[in-house]
């Protein structure tokens, strides 16, 4: 039985300023290296066999706080890339809204297609199930990528927003995918406090 622990990477001054990075390498805030040190806490004392990650420095410095904490170098993999969004990377709404107008997306903007998105979504899953029969494994990557990979694997499946450095975890069971947790950002509470 294959268990894998999907997480987001932390939090970014273009998460902040509601831009598209897609893959734009954009780095860890401060905010959001405190973070990543928050996950890496959480993991603390746990059992997992190897880490993957997208190879952007958002997804691997937030994956590199978890193998700190394991002893677990980060295998970094360019399918765990985030969507690539063309030419609306880097834009915020107002900007999309005051260059290509109301309708921006109904234009072809360049961004990635929906076939090569799931070929490497689908190339990975399968690398990862063949390596790993019963393994526990920890992938990092980022949210539109994670939404899709998630509707790949369940049948009913309800995207959702992703929590910066936010665990989901799912478990291979009988041939089928099944969610033992869900967008869970409960280590960071422990910023909270220390902010107190």
């Amino acid at each position: 039985m294959t268990t894998i622990a999907f997480i987001r990477h932390g939090v970014t001054n273009w998460n902040l300023e509601a831009r598209a990075q897609g893959q734009s390498d954009i780095p860890l805030n401060e905010e959001g290296l405190l973070q990543a040190k928050a996950l890496g806490r959480r993991f603390e004392g746990e059992e997992w066999d190897t880490i993957y990650s997208s190879d952007l420095s958002r997804a691997k410095v937030t994956a590199e706080s978890i193998g700190n904490v394991l002893n677990l170098p980060v295998q970094t993999d360019e399918r765990l890339r985030e969507l690539h969004w063309g030419e609306m990377e880097g834009t915020n709404e107002e900007e999309r809204l005051e260059r290509w107008g109301e309708n921006w997306r109904d234009l072809d903007l360049n961004f990635e297609k929906e076939e090569n998105i799931l070929a490497r979504i689908k190339s990975f899953m399968d690398q990862v199930i063949h390596k790993h029969p019963d393994g526990r494994v920890i992938v990092v990557s980022h949210g539109a990528l994670l939404n899709d990979l998630f509707t790949y694997l369940l049948e009913d499946y309800e995207r959702c927003r992703f929590g910066n450095t936010s665990v989901s975890i799912f478990k291979f069971v009988n041939k089928k995918w099944e969610i033992q947790l869900l967008n869970c950002s409960a280590h960071l509470a422990t910023i909270e406090d220390r902010k107190a």
